[in-house]
């Protein structure tokens, strides 16, 4: 049986339909769900296995990005992802303005709802970046990473606020406990500060984390933005790997080995 996801809608989000794609063709049995949807109880989180936050700019980003969004699903949705994040064959990703949100929520990195720890705040750039990145998988707590730590991978951004900051104990805890899972890297795979390379200026070159089950991830880069071989700039100039597919098969393995 395909593992049943929710891909979570909201004004404004507009990678709904691209994350829906990637879940259906690494398996999984996706759902657009508005989030007023669950609010009105016409939806369940308890009825799905893996919960996604698509990239966008929820509300508009009103106030700071993903904010809003954060709020409501700690307002009212509280309880419902209390019991989602207990349970073992769930799994949660959030891309980009959807890491936005989990930070904002608590989820990550420390699972508690409610307390923000750390921040993905504005572009040392000063504007928005739009482009192509290289990343450094990590060994971590990750759950699905299988297959992919040490390596090099290529994933698009399109984000004004992605830079990752916290303070010097938090980010050593991070650090200690395993739960980076990307780093922007040089075209060697190692982390770099270096502008455009590391994009927005993320502290320890940190692009994604997990928190601490290994269950909940977050990334800037877009994996479900290449899941297809034409998705790649130069497709057309030679052999292409395509990176974004692995990561969402992963979710899908592991949920259904959880069952």
């Amino acid at each position: 049986m395909k593992p049943k996801v929710l891909v979570l809608k909201a004004d404004g989000i507009n990678r709904d339909e691209e994350m829906a794609y990637a879940f259906k063709i690494a398996g999984g049995d996706p759902k657009i769900v508005h989030v007023n949807e669950l609010r009105n109880g016409r939806e369940r989180l308890s009825n799905y296995n893996i919960l996604a936050l698509p990239g966008g700019f929820a509300y508009g980003d009103d106030i700071v990005s993903g904010k809003i969004l954060a709020i409501e699903l700690i307002s009212f949705l509280g309880n419902e992802m209390k019991k989602f994040i207990k349970r073992e064959d769930t799994a949660i990703i959030g891309v980009c303005n959807g890491f936005q949100v989990l930070v904002r929520t608590g989820l990550l990195p420390f699972r508690k709802i409610g307390q923000m720890q750390v921040t993905l705040t504005n572009n040392d750039s000063g504007h928005f970046e739009c482009r192509w990145v290289n990343l450094k998988v990590e060994k971590s707590k990750c759950k699905f990473s299988e297959g992919l730590i040490g390596s090099k991978i290529f994933y698009p951004i399109a984000h004004g606020e992605g830079k990752f900051i916290t303070d010097a104990e938090t980010l050593k805890e991070i650090e200690d406990q395993g739960l980076v899972v990307f780093r922007y890297s040089d075209e060697k795979g190692n982390p770099t500060m270096e502008y455009p390379k590391n994009p927005n200026g993320a502290l320890n070159s940190i692009a994604g984390i997990c928190d601490v089950s290994g269950r909940i991830l977050g990334l800037m880069p877009h994996p479900e933005c290449f899941v297809r071989k034409e998705q790649h700039p130069n497709f057309r100039r030679g052999k292409v790997k395509v990176d974004g597919l692995p990561l969402i098969e992963n979710i899908i393995k592991f949920v259904k080995g959880a069952k």
